[in-house]
């Protein structure tokens, strides 16, 4: 799945550990997501969305 989490973290600019430490995840799993390695479970995206003040329709996108 596509998303926009790099570029909203780089807007704030923030490092993937200041995000990982607002969603109290590790840093390489936001790495992943922002690589499309990994797809965030559902209350993991409801986090992500509340940190940046989007839904996630307006973070992840369809392929």
């Amino acid at each position: 799945m596509k998303n926009r989490l790099r570029v909203l973290r780089a807007e704030r600019e923030w490092s993937q550990n200041d995000l990982a430490e607002r969603l109290d995840v590790s840093r390489q799993s936001v790495n992943a997501i922002e690589t499309g390695k990994y797809d965030p479970s559902l209350p993991l995206a409801f986090r992500i969305a509340d940190v940046f003040g989007l839904t996630i329709e307006e973070i992840f996108l369809r392929d």
